[in-house]
């Protein structure tokens, strides 16, 4: 345990290996869970200096603002980090669905007792 990021008042984010952390985005006004991404030093910074949320895409390599193509950005309303600075919760106003799929949060299915999934409707978007 890291007694120093536990206690102080300085924001230090705790990189893993790759220089990443997760960020956990939920929807500011509902508290919703939207999504799950992972940020670095220059996504985190992007996303304070802008109020748009900025990740790093594992998958493509490279920085990238939440809504650049689709348009459904993320403006920022609050940026917590948990007790050891290695988690980022982002609480954020989403200017449309924030799944790729067109649904309100990629948490749109359930996984069930046998391993099937079950689509939860209440999560669609028109």
């Amino acid at each position: 345990m890291d007694s120093q990021r536990d206690t102080t008042d300085q924001f230090l984010p705790r990189f893993d290996a790759a220089g990443l952390v997760t960020a956990i985005v939920t929807e500011a006004a509902t508290g919703t869970l939207l999504m799950v991404a992972h940020m670095n030093a220059e996504a985190i910074a992007l996303t304070r200096a802008t109020g748009q949320a900025h990740f790093w895409s594992r998958s493509r390599g490279a920085l990238w603002r939440k809504g650049e193509t689709s348009g459904n950005g993320l403006m920022l309303a609050e940026m917590r980090v948990d007790c050891d600075q290695d988690a980022l919760l982002l609480r954020v106003t989403p200017a449309g669905p924030a799944c790729h799929t067109g649904r309100r949060s990629c948490f749109y299915r359930r996984v069930e007792a046998d391993g099937r999934l079950t689509f939860l409707n209440d999560d669609a978007q028109d």
